[in-house]
């Protein structure tokens, strides 16, 4: 039986009040296990907002989420933080990269927000899912942006996180570097037995998923494997 790794069951959400009140998310159940899920919809369908919800960077006006056995709805910000750093990966559109850090010491950044030395092991497995043994001692302002977000890919998965998040990874690259990031995603849900969640626009970046959700909205409208 396959664990799921984060279940939400309905999560509200609404911005503006009144006349001007939106529903970003209307009473949504959703769970997500080990594999590849991508999350698609138009502008406005809530997409960003559910995964915001469910990766623990927005709180929803209502509903329940768990990561694994571990409901954080309702924790305060302090050990919703330290939740999200030890358990949880990002990928966003901006690299997010420090410029004067070295790759390597980009990578091994969530060690030392942790407190932690870095795992030699687990360092070297990401290094080889993304293929940048030659560029780690280059600050990110020496590697193209394809290189770039392939070090946000293997920061995000370098702790080994329960579940890793990517909002729109691609946005910022061309269609090369595009495929190359998809597959390194991809390759890191079959070498190392993650769980990714993506939100996207682009049906190409979709295929890479085994699963593909579509909002519209605030409400998932179909799911498709």
């Amino acid at each position: 039986m396959v664990k799921t790794t984060i279940r939400a069951v309905g999560l509200t959400k609404a911005y503006g009040s009144g006349d001007a009140r939106v529903l970003a998310l209307d009473d949504v159940d959703v769970e997500f296990e080990p594999g590849f899920t991508a999350i698609m919809g138009p502008s406005g369908s809530g997409k960003s907002t559910l995964m915001h919800c469910v990766a623990g960077l927005d709180r929803p006006d209502a509903g329940r989420i768990w990561l694994g056995d571990t409901e954080f709805t309702g924790l305060k910000d302090d050990a919703l933080t330290a939740l999200r750093r030890d358990r949880i990966g990002f990928v966003f559109q901006a690299f997010n990269l420090l410029p004067t850090l070295t790759a390597r010491e980009n990578i091994t950044l969530p060690f030392d927000l942790a407190g932690r030395r870095p795992d030699p092991a687990a360092v070297r497995s990401v290094v080889d899912v993304v293929r940048l043994g030659d560029r780690l001692d280059h600050r990110p302002s020496q590697l193209s942006g394809g290189q770039q977000q392939r070090v946000a890919v293997a920061r995000a998965l370098v702790t080994r996180p329960d579940v890793v998040f990517a909002d729109e990874p691609t946005g910022a690259l061309d269609s090369a570097a595009s495929a190359e990031l998809l597959g390194f995603l991809r390759g890191s849900v079959d070498e190392l037995g993650q769980t990714v969640v993506m939100v996207t626009h682009d049906p190409a970046a979709a295929a890479y998923a085994d699963r593909v959700l579509h909002l519209a909205d605030g409400a998932i409208v179909t799911s498709s494997c």
